[in-house]
C-alpha cells in the first residue's frame, strides 16, 4: 500500500472501540511469510547481518551433505557466492502480459485461464502474468506458441530467455566451518535483527522463482501489525485514524496471502503490499490501536474485502475498476470524500471534462481540506513526457519505444469519479493507448489519475509541454488516511470511520472460514 509518512511519537489517546474483543472469543491470530528481502543474491556483492537480540542466541538449521544441521550462533553473515554449472542451463519464460500492481495482473490471469491457459503472476521487477511452464514442452516450441498468444490479444507478449553459467549459493561461517546451501531456517526467543531491524517470529532464507533468494519472516499477524501500521498512517495520526488502519492493515494482509505464490510466500514489505518494517517503531498509540481492535476484520458476504486504501483521494473516492483491471467490487464504489453534499456525483459526474474542472476548484469542506496533495500540478515538457514514454515502453518491450515525435496527449476516457481510464498518445509510430494505473506509470511524477491536462505552446502554435492539473495522491479507493485522520478530528470513531469508507461491509472478529477462500480472487 502507499506510505504516507512517517511521524514522531506522539502521546497517545484512549481508544473505545464499538465491537470490543471478549476473552471468550479467543481472537485467530494466523501467520503470515512476508518477504522482507525479496531477491537476495541479485548482486555478488550482497550481504545479510542477521543478529540474536541482547543476551539471546539464534538457531540456526539446514541441510549439509544431506544431513540436517543446527548450530547456536549470536550473529550470522550470509553471503553469496556464484557456483559454476557442469551444463550450462537455459531459462526461457513466455511472458504474457506486465503490470503496475497486482490487482490487474491477476484480472489478466483470470482471463487467460478461462481460455485454456495454466498461467501465474510473477513479480521479478513489476508485476507479470507468465505461461506456467510444462515439463514436457521442448524450448523449441516456445516461438509458436508466442504466436499464438499474440493472436489470442496478448500484444505485448514476449519470449525472455537467458542462459547461465553459474547460479548463485548461500555461504556462511560458522566458528572455524564454511557452509555453503540453498536454503536456511532461524529462530530466536525473541526479535531477530536484520541489518538493524528488528523483527518477530522466525526468519527462513530461500529460493525463489527468479534465480536467487528471498529472505521470509513468519510472523504471527498482531505482530506483524505493529511493523506496519506506523509506517503505513504514522503514530502521530488521531487514535481513531489509527484504529481504522489496523483494521485495514490486518483484513488487507488476510485477503491477500495468494501474491507470491509462485515464490512460496505470501506477503512483501514494500508499497507493493503494505510497508512493514518488523518492530522498528514499536509506539504505545499504535500498541493501543492493535490490541483494542485485535481480530477484527471488515467483511462482505462472509468473506475478507479487498481493503485497499491510500493517502489521499482528492475529495472522491474511485471505484475499484477505476484504477485497476477487474470486476467492481460493491462496496468499493465511488463516493464525494465529505460530510457535507459539497457535490452531487450524480447528477455532475466527473467523466464530464467541464465538471471535474470545476470540482477540482473546490477546496474547503472535504476531509481532507488542508492536506498538501489535496490539489496539485505538475508541468511537464514535451520532451520530458517523450522520454518517460520512451523508458515505459522499452521496459514492455514494446516496439513503439522507438517513435521520435509526439503530436498529443489526449484523456480519452474518463470515469464518474474523475480518474483516467484512458490516455491517447497521437505519435509518429501511431497512437499509443495507456489505461488506468498503468498511466502513472507512463507520465513520471503524476500522484493520481484525478487530473486533466493543459496543453501549452508557443507563439506559433507548437507544443511545448502539459500542465498536469489534479487531486489526491495514490490510487484513490476504499479509505483515505488524510481523510481518516479529518473524519477522526471531527470525533467519529474508527468503526464510523470504516463504514464511511466502505459502505455496506461487517465489521467483526475473523473466523476460519474467511481463511479458507483467501486464496481467491476478492470478491
Amino acid at each position: 500500500m502507499l506510505k504516507l509518512w512517517a511521524v514522531p511519537l506522539a502521546i497517545g489517546l484512549g481508544l473505545l472501540p464499538s465491537a470490543p474483543v471478549t476473552q471468550a472469543q479467543a481472537p485467530l491470530n494466523p501467520t503470515l511469510r512476508v518477504g522482507i528481502v525479496q531477491r537476495f543474491g541479485q548482486q555478488p556483492s550482497d550481504r545479510l547481518q542477521i543478529v540474536a537480540g541482547g543476551q539471546r542466541s539464534l538457531i540456526v538449521r539446514f541441510t549439509a551433505a544431506g544431513e540436517p544441521r543446527q548450530f547456536r550462533v549470536q550473529r550470522l553473515t550470509v553471503a553469496i557466492a556464484p557456483e559454476p554449472l557442469a551444463v550450462p542451463e537455459q531459462r526461457s519464460r513466455l511472458v504474457i502480459s506486465q503490470h503496475r500492481s497486482f490487482e490487474s495482473a491477476e484480472a489478466s490471469a483470470e482471463q487467460w485461464r478461462a481460455k485454456g491457459f495454466d498461467v501465474e503472476i510473477a513479480q521479478p521487477q513489476g508485476w507479470e502474468v507468465w505461461l506456467k511452464p510444462a515439463p514436457d514442452l521442448p524450448d523449441a516450441a516456445l516461438p509458436s506458441l508466442l504466436q499464438r498468444l499474440r493472436s489470442e490479444g496478448a500484444e505485448a507478449a514476449v519470449l525472455r530467455s537467458e542462459t547461465r553459467t553459474t547460479r548463485p549459493q548461500l555461504v556462511w561461517q560458522l566458528g572455524e566451518q564454511r557452509f555453503q546451501g540453498d536454503r536456511l531456517e532461524i529462530e530466536s526467543n525473541g526479535p531477530i535483527t536484520v541489518a538493524g531491524v528488528p523483527y518477530p517470529g522466525r526468519l527462513t532464507l530461500q529460493p525463489n522463482a527468479y534465480g536467487d533468494f528471498t529472505l521470509v519472516n513468519t510472523v504471527a499477524i498482531e505482530d506483524y501489525l505493529s511493523g506496519v501500521v506506523p509506517h503505513e498512517i504514522g503514530a502521530g495520526a488521531p487514535a481513531q485514524a489509527i484504529a481504522a488502519q489496523a483494521v485495514l492493515a490486518r483484513t488487507y494482509a488476510l485477503r491477500n496471502v495468494r501474491r507470491f505464490q509462485i515464490d512460496n510466500y505470501e506477503l512483501c514489505a514494500d508499497v507493493q503490499c503494505q510497508v512493514y518494517r518488523g518492530w522498528e517503531s514499536r509506539v504505545p498509540t499504535v500498541e493501543q490501536a492493535i490490541r483494542q481492535t485485535r481480530g477484527l476484520v471488515l467483511s462482505y458476504d462472509n468473506q475478507l474485502i479487498d481493503a485497499v486504501y491510500s493517502s489521499t483521494t482528492g475529495g472522491v473516492t474511485a471505484a475499484f475498476e477505476d484504477a485497476w483491471l477487474g470486476q467492481e467490487r460493491t462496496y468499493l464504489q465511488p463516493r464525494l470524500d465529505a460530510v457535507r453534499p459539497l457535490w452531487n456525483l450524480q447528477a455532475r459526474p466527473l467523466n464530464q471534462e467541464a465538471n471535474l474542472k470545476s470540482f477540482l476548484q473546490l477546496r474547503e469542506g472535504f476531509n481532507e481540506t488542508g492536506q498538501p496533495r489535496f490539489r496539485w500540478q505538475r508541468r511537464r515538457s514535451l520532451a520530458e513526457i517523450q522520454a518517460d514514454l520512451k523508458t515505459y515502453l522499452r521496459d514492455r518491450r514494446d516496439p513503439r519505444a522507438e517513435f521520435q515525435q509526439i503530436q498529443s496527449v489526449t484523456i480519452s476516457q474518463r470515469s464518474p469519479s474523475g480518474r483516467v481510464l484512458e490516455v491517447t498518445v497521437q505519435s509518429d509510430r501511431g497512437p499509443i493507448v495507456i489505461g488506468r494505473d498503468e498511466v502513472r506509470r507512463a507520465f513520471a511524477g503524476l500522484l493520481s489519475t484525478l487530473f486533466y491536462l493543459e496543453p501549452e505552446r508557443d507563439s506559433s502554435g507548437r507544443l511545448l509541454a502539459y500542465r498536469f492539473v489534479g487531486g489526491g495522491f495514490g490510487h484513490g479507493v476504499g479509505l483515505s488516511q488524510t481523510g481518516a485522520m479529518g473524519l477522526a478530528r471531527q470525533g467519529w470513531n474508527y468503526d464510523r470511520i470504516l463504514k464511511f469508507y466502505y459502505p455496506q461491509t461487517q465489521l467483526e472478529p475473523l473466523h476460519p472460514a474467511m481463511l479458507q477462500v483467501t486464496n481467491q480472487p476478492a470478491p
